[in-house]
């Protein structure tokens, strides 16, 4: 008897979740079901192999959505975020287990006792961050309690970056998932953290003025800035009594910086339409947000505005995005400030087919043990094939993958919403992990608890 596997979504993540679960499709029995609105864009081995149907689906047919999950034992959604409480709601009226890399919003967290009660297993925040990075933070958290320790630290980083190699712009940075994200990142709610016991709180226009530095061994120097709230997972992880909880994200030193000047300008928002955007030349737009003067040019308008001179690396960043430029025009119509600059910063920061990403993640967990205080440092790298099989869907993806199969075998059969940090989720998880080459490094240093030097001005 074949276990049946419904993936809704087909975008950038499912590379290698897709080619994972096939390769253990004749072994394992597996039937496996893609629906997405564009099917025929999935790779010819994909839509070719014999455990694989492929059929077009518009979620919002609710009709043909059921039919699909009624046939099948697992659902994986690798839709945006706001559609899985609609499959999520299914596979309970259903009785399917429900698989997503995805934030447990408050809508899918209030059917967690109605999942419980029909003995479901709805994994969420399997993916990379989240997902590795709760898995690999638990596996250290959950070792330093056995011997006896107490948390006393805990901060983590983790970035989408471009792999050294082709790491070819001023930026040193292209998109290598969702670039809408990285646009409005930050926005919607002041950054909340936790250090050596006061709270600290870091409003959107500061946010990217005020970075951490760190160091990846092999891999040179980085910056983060806080993610919006630190200190969502104090309870899940345990950490109610630590002194310093930290979440940030991770880039290239320089790159927060530069992109403050977007923050200032205006330019990140995504609150309004422009009316008229359409046609509008890359020169017009940024125009938009500068003082008229009948005399001075936009650059020169722009140099004032910002305070920064001619020769200044600042200044080189935005030329290279050819803001300035007369005749290249944005296709959209009526669109917000942000969708106008995505537009403009794809043009640059596209990754070409065969470029590579790179996925940075770093922990760093402080604690005390017999009297003695201790630290260690734990950092995984892992790069991308090409501009299909990027690091982002290898780390996204085969979490994803090996943890429905491992609900589908009933190795993880812990009912309700939740997200993987039982040792019964991610023991296995890590242990499979590290044989597609995602494995963390640690490295035991003297303990420094909070660092000022660490923090930018």
């Amino acid at each position: 008897m074949s276990h049946k596997i419904l993936v809704l979504g087909t975008g950038k993540s499912t590379s290698y979740l897709l080619d994972y679960l096939l390769a253990k499709a004749s072994t394992e029995q597996l039937l496996i079901t893609i629906a997405d609105l564009h099917p025929d864009k999935l790779p010819k081995h994909v839509k070719n192999h014999q455990h694989a149907i492929t059929v077009t689906l518009d979620i919002k047919d609710a009709d043909k959505r059921l039919k699909l999950i009624q046939d099948c034992t697992i659902v994986i959604s690798m839709l945006p975020a706001f559609l899985h409480i609609i499959v999520a709601k299914d596979c309970l009226s259903e009785g399917k287990h429900l698989v997503t890399a995805s934030y447990v919003s408050d809508a899918l967290q209030q059917l967690d006792q109605k999942v419980k009660e029909k003995g479901l297993v709805f994994m969420n925040e399997i993916g990379l961050d989240p997902g590795i990075d709760h898995m690999s933070a638990m596996e250290v958290i959950d070792r330093i309690r056995a011997q006896g320790g107490q948390m006393l630290l805990f901060e983590s980083f983790c970035g989408g970056l471009v792999a050294p190699e082709h790491d070819t712009n001023l930026w040193n940075y292209k998109f290598t998932w969702n670039p809408r994200n990285v646009v409005v990142a930050g926005q919607g709610g002041t950054a909340k953290f936790i250090q050596e016991g006061t709270y600290k709180y870091i409003p959107y226009h500061k946010l990217f003025r005020r970075t951490e530095f760190l160091d990846v061994e092999g891999y040179g120097k980085f910056e983060a800035y806080a993610n919006r709230d630190s200190l969502k997972y104090r309870e899940a992880y345990g950490l109610q009594d630590v002194l310093t909880l930290y979440r940030g994200t991770m880039r290239r030193v320089g790159f927060s910086k530069a992109w403050h000047m977007f923050v200032q300008l205006g330019m990140t928002d995504d609150s309004y339409q422009i009316e008229n955007s359409q046609g509008m030349t890359f020169r017009e737009f940024t125009n938009l947000f500068l003082p008229y003067s009948p005399t001075d040019s936009v650059e020169l308008k722009l140099r004032y505005y910002l305070k920064i001179d001619q020769d200044d690396i600042m200044w080189e960043k935005l030329m290279e995005l050819d803001l300035f430029s007369s005749t290249k025009t944005i296709p959209l119509v009526n669109a917000t400030p942000a969708q106008i600059l995505q537009h403009i910063l794809e043009q640059s920061w596209t990754l070409a087919q065969n470029e590579k990403d790179m996925i940075v993640m770093y922990h760093k967990f402080g604690y005390e043990l017999n009297g003695q205080k201790y630290q260690i440092d734990a950092n995984m790298v892992v790069k991308g094939e090409d501009k299909t099989y990027t690091a982002m869907a290898k780390t996204v993806g085969l979490p994803v993958a090996i943890a429905t199969l491992k609900i589908l075998k009933g190795e993880i059969t812990t009912p309700g919403v939740q997200i993987p940090i039982a040792k019964e989720v991610y023991q296995p998880i890590l242990k499979e992990l590290e044989e597609h080459g995602i494995i963390f490094k640690e490295h035991h240093t003297p303990y420094l608890g909070y660092n000022p030097d660490s923090i930018a001005s």
